[in-house]
């Protein structure tokens, strides 16, 4: 019989039987052993008890010859999934960022000038009739309040309103900063002297709360900082007010709980699509969502209700700013 492979098969289980017996005074030399001596050094090893787990044995107890398939095969062990751990928390990013310690005044529809706010808030900057429009005074003291609302009367527009110093048109038509300055632009656009601005939404927050308010006029004091509306100034010019940079409703005021006239709050804008279910969807003739629920009766896909409410948006901020008795032309976009 010819004895080359039973030799090799030898070789190899030497040089495994040789890892697992370190430390015994029989060591295997792989290279010098013949196929006797290595059965006999088998042999001498179970004689000593020399065992390891790990290694069953690798002859018969009978002739001394190999077993096949005696040589070790290492137990598979489950694979655990991989997890990653950040070590710093997630942020949200969003196409609009936030403006931080932000200085916000409350304001209010009816309100007449005083010191501190020298401009009167009968008429808005975009709406010659907003006191009527609403349905009257609303009135900021909180015992002539229900939850968010005034006393006596349904506002006729959404009560979480705001302003901020920026106006996009003029006597003379649409700014020239607007097209270059508002990130919606080029999207939202009907023609000169129509604003863009007027009922899009911002989230404001303060602390843990998070509010979302209609933009309805302009100020406090400025009309054309758009380096803060829109870019990279992380204030506002004015310095009245403390600085303030936002005017915010009495119903925003309430449900951040400001306290006082004043809040330090952060805001930013948002897409119609990221404002979420709060008592700023629920009632206004302005507010889209109210007009969405209104004509959908609550059916269709949210794809479909979004589109529904991105055209009675701009339907009704195109109707507004019509002229008294002219007919609205659709913006481009709506049916």
């Amino acid at each position: 019989m010819n004895s080359h492979p039973f030799l090799l098969a030898a070789v190899l289980a030497a040089t495994a039987l040789g890892s697992a017996t370190q430390g015994s005074s029989q060591q295997v030399q792989a290279t010098s052993l013949t196929p006797l001596s290595l059965t006999s050094s088998i042999r001498a090893a179970e004689a000593a008890k020399v065992t390891n787990p790990l290694f069953p044995a690798l002859t018969s107890s009978t002739d001394g010859h190999l077993i096949p398939g005696s040589l070790p095969v290492p137990a598979l062990r489950p694979s655990l999934p991989k997890v990653f751990a950040p070590s710093q928390p997630r942020e949200v990013h969003t196409r609009f960022p936030w403006k931080r310690d932000i200085v916000a005044t409350v304001f209010w529809i009816g309100e007449t000038p005083t010191a501190n706010n020298p401009v009167p808030n009968t008429v808005s900057a975009w709406d010659r009739r907003w006191t009527s429009n609403f349905g009257g005074y609303d009135d900021p003291d909180p015992d002539r309040r229900i939850g968010f609302l005034p006393k006596g009367f349904t506002p006729g527009q959404n009560p979480f309103y705001f302003a901020l110093p920026y106006n996009d048109v003029s006597r003379a038509g649409t700014k020239a900063s607007a097209r270059a300055a508002i990130p919606w632009f080029e999207e939202t656009f009907y023609r000169s002297g129509r604003t863009v601005l007027k009922g899009r939404w911002i989230a404001i927050r303060r602390g843990e709360k998070v509010c979302y308010a209609q933009w309805e006029d302009v100020g406090p004091f400025e009309t054309d900082d758009w380096q803060y509306v829109f870019g990279d100034q992380p204030k506002p010019k004015t310095t009245m007010n403390r600085g303030a940079g936002l005017d915010v409703s009495p119903a925003v005021r309430d449900f951040l709980e400001f306290g006082s006239g004043y809040g330090t709050v952060d805001w930013r804008f948002v897409d119609i699509e990221e404002v979420p279910e709060g008592p700023w969807k629920r009632l206004g003739a302005n507010n889209p969502f109210v007009n969405s629920m209104l004509t959908d009766n609550g059916s269709g896909s949210p794809s479909e209700s979004l589109q529904r409410v991105r055209e009675l948006s701009a339907r009704l901020v195109a109707s507004l700013d019509a002229p008294d008795g002219e007919a609205t032309k659709a913006p481009p976009g709506t049916k």
